[in-house]
């Protein structure tokens, strides 16, 4: 199988088990297959970031920018480029981060785009 219908399988898995309650937070990640940025993000966050409170808050579905569909949520715009993080709230998007430039960036970005989720009630 190669590497982009691997991604897509895991998408339609993703999509079909869901990753938490309707209606909750969660950080699509749009990538593509060989992108160095990507694979950056993916050794540097990924292995960490379920364990986190932005994890817990938000967690993250993989979706392949050339074939992932991000049906369900209400894009602001359309995504061009790998990686692109959306966090998405109700299925409408909150914010987003374009690119992947290292841990502090990425932790003091996604700091930024959690504070504009509702408070829990």
């Amino acid at each position: 199988m190669s590497a982009r219908r691997g991604l897509a399988a895991l998408g339609v898995l993703g999509a079909l088990v869901g990753t938490g309650p309707a209606g909750a937070a969660e950080l699509l990640v749009f990538e593509r297959p060989g992108c160095a940025w990507c694979l950056r993000f993916d050794r540097e966050i990924a292995p960490i970031y379920p364990k986190t409170e932005e994890g817990r808050l938000a967690p993250l579905r993989r979706l392949d920018i050339d074939e992932g569909d991000a049906s369900g949520v209400a894009l602001t715009a359309p995504v061009r480029y790998a990686p692109t993080f959306v966090l998405v709230e109700e299925g409408r998007e909150v914010g987003r981060i374009l690119g992947y430039a290292g841990e502090e960036a990425f932790w003091g970005l996604l700091a930024d785009l959690t504070k504009k989720l509702p408070a829990d009630p």
